[in-house]
Formats: structure tokens, C-alpha cells, sequence
């Protein structure tokens, strides 16, 4: 099977709901000598993002999300290990980000895609989870001495909340302090910049280079 293939059966079991293929895409790219990278970006996430735009139409309900999701982790679990490997150990000194999906939002694998790309960039990550309070993120951005404040919003119903970490930030005198990133289906460069966040991040690539660029 060629990595093309592999990559494509990684994508077809996140569309099938089919947990078991993607372990074993996951297994057969690991085989291969292939960049987990390559097969979470060009398999997995871009099924997830096909299931986030049906989601969004209403083609498709929250159990179909939740098999997606399920599928996509399953595959990923296979690959954690060798992501690790690749990455850079903490105290790098890059920067700590803290991240989370946004309060309301229960979606999340978009999210720890991102949370994963960061770690293997070098950078200390701080994953909240999802569903995550606004007051939160300023809390733990405060606990973590944190740069960088991201949050994640996959319904256009819950992005509203990003905006109230933008004027938490600025109540509590701390806007300064630290650098803010969004993203998510429905965020666009448009709505980070009506809202005042400094960074958008259209994937995770997209974030790692965004990052960089903000820090340095």
C-alpha cells in the first residue's frame, strides 16, 4: 500500500466512523516509515473537517461527530508515541500555551491536533480540554506564567464566547500579558480581528507557523 493509500484509508475510516481501520492505518503508516504528521493532517483532520462542515449544515447530528471523533482518537492514540518522539522536551523555552475549546463548545479533536503540533514544535502545552468556563483560560494562563491564551470554537453559536476572553482579559488588566489565539471552523482572519485576538489560525500548521512568527 502505497502512503497515499494509507493516508486515504486513514481519511475513509474518520468519514466511516470505523475506529478499528483507523488503528490500522495508523499501524500501517508507522510500518511504512511514514510522517504521523503527514498521515493526522492529510487523513484524519481533513475527514474531521469534512464531518465539521456537514455538522454545520445540518447534514449531519452530534452522535455522527462524537463516532468521527472517536475513530479519528483511536488512530491517533497509534501515532502519540512516535509524535513524542519527534518532538522537542518540555522547558524548551519556546513559549507556554494554554488551549482549550471554548465554553459551550463540546467538540475537541480539532483542538488537540493543534495541542499535538505545538509539543512537537517545542513548545510547553497546556490542554484544558473542552467545554472550558472563559474564566478559565485567564486563570490558568495566570497559573502557567502562559504567552499564549488559544481557544477553539466549532459552532458559530459558541465563538461568541471568544470575544469574552478578549474583555476578561482587558477587565482584569492583564491584555498585555498575553499574546491570544483563535480558531475553529467558523473563525475566520475577519472575526480575530473584529474581536482583538492576535493570532488566527486557520489549522495547525497554521498555528505553529502564526506562533512562531508572534513570539519571535
Amino acid at each position: 500500500m502505497s502512503n497515499e493509500e494509507i493516508i486515504e484509508k486513514a481519511r475513509n475510516a474518520v468519514l466511516e466512523y470505523d475506529a478499528d481501520s483507523a488503528v490500522e492505518a495508523a499501524e500501517e503508516a508507522i510500518k511504512a516509515g511514514m510522517n504521523p504528521v503527514d498521515v493526522i493532517a492529510n487523513g484524519f483532520t481533513k475527514a474531521m473537517n469534512e464531518i465539521a462542515a456537514k455538522y454545520e449544515a445540518k447534514q449531519l447530528f452530534l452522535p455522527h461527530v462524537v463516532a468521527a471523533s472517536d475513530a479519528m482518537t483511536a488512530g491517533i492514540d497509534v501515532l502519540n508515541p512516535y509524535l513524542e518522539k519527534m518532538g522537542v522536551s518540555e522547558g524548551s523555552g519556546l513559549g507556554t500555551v494554554v488551549i482549550g475549546t471554548i465554553e459551550g463548545d463540546i467538540h475537541s479533536i480539532g483542538k488537540d491536533i493543534v495541542a499535538i503540533m505545538l509539543k512537537i514544535a517545542g513548545y510547553n502545552v497546556v490542554n484544558l480540554g473542552r467545554d472550558v468556563p472563559v474564566k478559565d483560560f485567564i486563570e490558568e494562563a495566570k497559573k502557567h506564567n502562559a504567552d499564549v491564551i488559544g481557544s477553539s470554537a466549532l459552532m458559530t453559536s459558541t465563538m461568541v464566547n471568544q470575544i469574552r476572553i478578549e474583555e476578561l482579559l482587558k477587565e482584569d488588566s492583564v491584555r498585555d500579558k498575553f499574546k491570544t489565539m483563535v480558531g475553529g471552523a467558523p473563525v475566520t482572519q475577519d472575526w480575530a480581528d473584529k474581536i482583538g485576538a492576535d493570532i488566527y489560525a486557520e489549522n495547525a500548521s497554521d498555528s505553529v507557523n502564526k506562533l512562531k512568527a508572534a513570539l519571535n
